[in-house]
């Protein structure tokens, strides 16, 4: 289950709560009461490296494509 994040809004301190995606969004703290707002996170994930989408999805080019580039670079 996903956990997310609050805010008390009397005491300013964050907690963490796991709730079902169709679960309603907590308004107070189960234990304390104190009113809370749910806190929008960055997700938890990271893509690293330059092109990682141009480099793992593009089409490889056949041995005569890649023969005939080289051709035309050298007669410029």
């Amino acid at each position: 289950m996903p956990v997310y994040v609050y805010k008390g809004l009397e005491t300013g301190k964050y907690y963490e709560f796991e709730q079902s995606f169709h679960d309603e969004p907590l308004k107070a703290h189960p234990e304390t009461g104190e009113p809370l707002k749910r806190v929008i996170q960055a997700p938890a994930i990271i893509f690293k490296g330059s092109g990682w989408h141009s480099t793992d999805y593009r089409k490889e080019k056949s041995a005569s494509e890649k023969n005939s580039e080289g051709e035309k670079k050298s007669e410029e």
